[in-house]
């Protein structure tokens, strides 16, 4: 699922400088396939981790063999400097939260919550005040006696990450935590889960292939394909400076132009395409000639039906850059904005996004509209892979 704009992190917890959780070379091969091919990260202790990517890319391989369930075939995974992966699921200091919750249904929510910590043998008095704890945590307190089957989905959510939270882990593992509810319920329990955890401080290594969930929820994202990780850094820097095509196209929508470096300064370079002269204000590193990409967001393109004037130019040096002419093949009036498919001169079609500021708007474009799209130098990324 793509989406039009980032959304950021609720609250960033404070990252301490030594890592907490170091997975170092990291491989898990079945037969001749590299599921897990030399991963090498550094999670710290408070954060919310995303591994993203789509299916098959090796996310849920590496949280298998962060939880004990897959042993890689070579590498270290140490938490707090111990390396664990000799160790049994049961020896590790930490819990998964599976997306299916795995909820008894025999149980009631108290009990579900309270299982774990019977089976460590801990005081009735302390299973007592850490199940109470942790239902008043997630606000299930009045549903104690309820089975799973009398609760909503969000309801059994909440309560597989109490039992999760309740043995007090190191390390919280969720797999596509929010994957089994429906979109609303889904964007609304993002914000209270992200909320859930950082209470209690726990740090959580999350994987998921939903774009958003991973922006709204993570402190930082590690994006993978093919068993690699291609870039890790928080919602922000991946969505605005993607390192290659793959992330910049993963992550939300972008319009990527093919171009010859044609001109290299300094302070800005200038690339040839066949929709346009593009105008980048800042160098990137490369040689004249090389063939790169111009990644531009559609909330950072302007549509107009006429030329866009020197004034509303970033600077004078950018007119007659980074503009074309087209045509409206297709739009999509989504309340707060609209999404224009316009089909350049070149043949290429670009997406556009317009905020709707006004209520009703008499010069709004429609179908067929012949139009200019233009955008700023400085809202363009150069990708070089």
């Amino acid at each position: 699922m793509s989406t039009e704009t980032p959304a950021m992190a609720a609250v960033s917890a404070p990252i301490s400088a030594t890592p907490f959780l170091q997975i170092r070379h990291i491989i898990k091969q079945f037969d001749d396939v590299f599921a897990v091919d030399d991963v090498t990260l550094n999670i710290h202790k408070g954060e919310i981790f995303a591994l993203l990517g789509s299916s098959g890319c090796g996310k849920s391989t590496l949280l298998r063999m962060l939880a004990g369930f897959e042993r890689p075939t070579s590498g270290q995974i140490l938490l707090e400097g111990q390396d664990v992966v000799g160790l049994a699921p049961y020896e590790r200091p930490m819990n998964m939260m599976f997306q299916s919750y795995a909820l008894f249904p025999h149980l009631t929510v108290w009990d579900n919550v309270a299982f774990g910590l019977r089976r460590d043998h801990l005081p009735k008095d302390e299973v007592n005040a850490r199940v109470t704890q942790m239902l008043e945590l997630v606000q299930l307190k009045a549903y104690a006696k309820r089975k799973p089957h009398q609760l909503s989905g969000g309801q059994q959510q909440r309560v597989a990450l109490a039992r999760s939270l309740a043995k007090r882990p190191k390390l919280l593992l969720l797999d596509e935590p929010l994957g089994a509810l429906d979109a609303k319920l889904r964007e609304r329990t993002q914000l209270e889960l992200v909320g859930i955890i950082e209470q209690v401080g726990v740090t959580c290594v999350m994987v998921t292939h939903d774009q958003e969930e991973a922006m709204t929820m993570a402190t930082r994202i590690g994006v993978m394909s093919e068993g690699k990780i291609l870039q890790v850094g928080k919602p922000a820097e991946i969505y605005e400076t993607p390192n290659c095509r793959f992330v910049a196209d993963f992550i939300g929508s972008v319009n990527l132009f093919k171009g010859t470096l044609t001109q290299d300064e300094p302070d800005h370079v200038v690339i040839t395409s066949p929709e346009c002269q593009h105008y980048v204000s800042h160098g990137i590193t490369g040689t004249l000639g090389m063939t790169v990409h111009v990644a531009v967001r559609p909330e950072k393109m302007t549509i107009q039906q006429g030329r866009p004037a020197e004034a509303e130019r970033e600077s004078p040096e950018q007119v007659g850059f980074n503009e074309a002419q087209g045509v409206i093949k297709d739009l999509a009036y989504l309340g707060s904005l609209t999404t224009y498919h316009v089909q350049l001169d070149s043949g290429m079609v670009v997406k556009v996004t317009h905020t709707n500021a006004a209520r009703h708007d008499a010069t709004a474009l429609t179908w067929g509209d012949r139009v200019y799209v233009w955008w700023c130098g400085s809202d363009v990324v150069v990708l070089t892979a």
